[in-house]
């Protein structure tokens, strides 16, 4: 975050100072009012490219294994560009490399999920989902398993069979 606003501020002196430039090689002709203005759109473009280039510079980052499974867009009233084209602002990835299977449950794979934010943290969650079934739930503390087999203080969450991170998980191995 610190970078982006130096990068921020860096973007709008460089504006402003070529702005001043051609006016002083043009003998002062331009009116004075455009190199703060200039500064601030530089700044403002800076702004917007950074946050539509977080998705993509983020994603090429991830080590390998982790798979993008879904993407959430951001559209706001104080942003009308976004209306027009959304970004990416926040995006769960499931890393396949951790899936793993038991042989007493052959319809359930357990994974780690990523979720990554824009300005937040990454979280890791794991998560078990019940391919047959189409259902997947958040591995919390309460969650114990049994020697039987069964899972106590599960809370399964019913999702349509194009849930992305069940398609995700389901479909590797």
């Amino acid at each position: 975050m610190f970078v982006e606003l130096i990068a921020t501020i860096v973007a709008g002196i460089a504006a402003a100072g070529l702005v001043m430039l051609i006016n002083r090689s043009l003998g002062g002709r331009m009116p004075k009012w455009l190199a703060p203005v200039m500064a601030g759109v530089a700044m403002l473009a800076t702004t917007i490219s950074s946050e539509y280039g977080w998705y993509e510079r983020t994603r090429e980052t991830l080590p390998e294994g982790l798979v993008v499974a879904q993407t959430v867009e951001n559209r706001s009233f104080y942003r009308p560009w976004t209306f027009a084209l959304p970004y990416v602002e926040r995006f769960v990835a499931i890393d396949t490399l951790s899936i793993k299977t038991h042989d007493a449950q052959p319809g359930m794979k357990l994974a780690d999920a990523y979720y990554f934010g824009r300005w937040s943290t990454v979280n890791k969650l794991p998560v078990l989902t019940d391919c047959t079934e189409t259902r997947r739930a958040a591995l919390i503390d309460a969650v114990t398993f049994e020697d039987s087999g069964t899972i106590d203080g599960i809370q399964w969450v019913q999702v349509p069979e194009s849930d992305p991170m069940v398609s995700t998980i389901c479909g590797v191995g």
